[in-house]
């Protein structure tokens, strides 16, 4: 409904000038469960998901808009490595872009731990530095944190406002990773979790995640 009410507020606005309604940190897991084509299979879906049709109908769905998106890698405490500072999405051919500069990326370091909470921390600091009506952070991971403040705590000491994460869950090898997500790390107005069956289901799952996250939903609809 508060994503409604705004795309309304815009609409009848019409700035001359586009106005940024959404800012999407993307965080993508390369902690040491992830290998090399594991982290391949994230950069090419996302790559992938950007280039999709349905999702650049979404991210364009409201006229004299644009949204923020920066891209990073993260895994242990300070190792958050950015991909794609953040760009402001005003035309398909700055998705381009971004999809080419996402599979240009150059090669990670091995055996890092999962700093899940340092990698929420990193998103929320780079959303202060956008403008935006909206501010959300898309993490995807396939394991709990076990280095440094984990997500929980980092909530109690850090002040997260209106941010809302959401989490995109891969694979089944930790019980209840999904369910870990939805209790702990998730947050904000209509958070939610989309769960990919493994790397090779990313694609799928991350084209999915953005579609709900970017457009706006139908008038009167809950949450």
């Amino acid at each position: 409904m508060r994503a409604a009410a705004l795309a309304l507020g815009l609409l009848a606005a019409a700035p001359a000038e586009a106005t940024c309604r959404l800012a999407l940190a993307l965080a993508l897991d390369v902690s040491s469960s992830v290998d090399k084509t594991e982290r391949q299979l994230q950069l090419e879906g996302l790559a992938r998901a950007l280039e999709d049709r349905s999702v650049r109908e979404a991210i364009f769905s409201i006229p004299g808009t644009t949204i923020a998106l920066m891209v990073f890698e993260w895994s242990g405490q300070g190792d958050q490595d950015v991909i794609s500072p953040w760009v402001e999405v005003a035309t398909p051919a700055d998705l381009d872009r971004l999809s080419a500069d996402i599979r240009r990326t150059t090669k990670r370091k091995p055996n890092r731990p999962t700093a899940l909470g340092a990698a929420l921390e990193f998103a929320r600091v780079e959303l202060g530095r956008v403008n935006c009506f909206e501010q959300k952070i898309d993490v995807s991971g396939d394991g709990r944190n076990n280095d440094g403040i984990p997500p929980e705590r980092l909530y109690e000491w850090r002040n997260f406002g209106m941010i809302t994460v959401n989490a995109l869950s891969i694979g089944s090898e930790t019980k209840g990773l999904s369910r870990y997500f939805e209790d702990l790390v998730i947050r904000g107005p209509g958070a939610f979790v989309v769960e990919a069956d493994d790397y090779s289901d990313y694609a799928r799952a991350i084209r999915e995640k953005l579609i709900r996250e970017i457009g706006v939903p139908r008038l009167g609809m809950a949450r």
